[in-house]
Formats: C-alpha cells, sequence, structure tokens
C-alpha cells in the first residue's frame, strides 16, 4: 500500500487555531503531512519565515492526536507544485473558511491541476468556531493591543505580542 503524502502549505503569519484545526483534520486524510511554510515577504510577514518555521513546529509538539512521525514542517519558496513533488506529495490540503475563499481557491486548484494533473487539491471547511479567524485579523488586532487569545495558543499570543511591544518599544 502506497504511503498518501499531503501537503498543507500556508504562509502562518501567524499560525492560528484555524490552522491548527485544519491540520488536526488533515491528518485524518493523509498518512504524512508535510506542512510548507511558505516565504512570501510581498506580504510583508511579522515574522521571518525561519520564525514561522519554529512557531509551527513548536505548535505541533503541542497539537493533539499529531504522532512525530506523521507530520513535518519545512519552508519553501518555490511554486507549489514544485515543492509538492518535491516532497513526494499527491495530495494538497487547503482549508476554507468563506464563500470568498472558494473563488481563489478554486482557481489555484485549477492552475495547480494544470501543473501536474496526478496531485490532487481537497478542500477541508474550516469547523464553524474557526471561520472568521485569519492570520491577517490576528496581527491587527494585536497591533492595536486587542486581546488575540482566543484566536491563536497561549504560545503564539505570546510571541505575537512580544513582537508587537517590541516594536512599540521602539518607536518610542
Amino acid at each position: 500500500m502506497t504511503r498518501r503524502v499531503g501537503i498543507y502549505p500556508g504562509t502562518f503569519d501567524p499560525i492560528t487555531n484555524g490552522h491548527s484545526d485544519i491540520i488536526r483534520r488533515a491528518l485524518h486524510v493523509v498518512d504524512h503531512l508535510v506542512i510548507g511554510v511558505a516565504r512570501n515577504d510581498a506580504k510583508g510577514p511579522l515574522f521571518s519565515t525561519d520564525e514561522r518555521v519554529e512557531i509551527v513546529r513548536d505548535e505541533m509538539e503541542h497539537l493533539e492526536n499529531a504522532s512525530a512521525g506523521r507530520f513535518e514542517v519545512r519552508p519553501f519558496e518555490s511554486l507549489l507544485m514544485h515543492f509538492a513533488e518535491s516532497v513526494g506529495a499527491s495530495i494538497i490540503i487547503r482549508g476554507l473558511r468563506a464563500v470568498s475563499d472558494f473563488e481563489y481557491e478554486f482557481q489555484m486548484a485549477g492552475m495547480n491541476a494544470r501543473l501536474n494533473p496526478n496531485i490532487e487539491t481537497v478542500f477541508l471547511m474550516a469547523s464553524d468556531r474557526y471561520q472568521f479567524i485569519s492570520s491577517r485579523f490576528v496581527k491587527e488586532i494585536g497591533a492595536l493591543g486587542g486581546d488575540i487569545r482566543h484566536f491563536v495558543s497561549p504560545r503564539v499570543a505570546a510571541r505575537v505580542l512580544e513582537r508587537f511591544d517590541g516594536a512599540r518599544a521602539k518607536s518610542r
């Protein structure tokens, strides 16, 4: 029997409870999951790629039902399909929060299928309690001193708030 390798790509800046929920559920679909942390400087990330990889790895150590041999976290800066091919993935996992996500993800899945028809895209709907969470909103709330503890783990909240507190201290 062939081992099903899936890839869950994202910038994870920062990783949210919604991301962790998709990862937990993706482990029911694949035998091995590669969490691909995308380098995307154009998005103006709060954390460097190396920091995001470290944060995601730390979160995975605390994820229930995730045995260490079933997942790995890797950075990438290539075309997603090239990265998927390099790790032997046959499935791309994408999370959908709302209808607005669907149009973009549908187009991306179509383009990816043209690039490599042997790699399937599987969409997992966000659980209802996480549908409204996005990394962008977490960063905006954190930057303005709001409470982000409902949207990210306590470990991630501490890292985000530390980053914003440091930035505020420098601007004084």
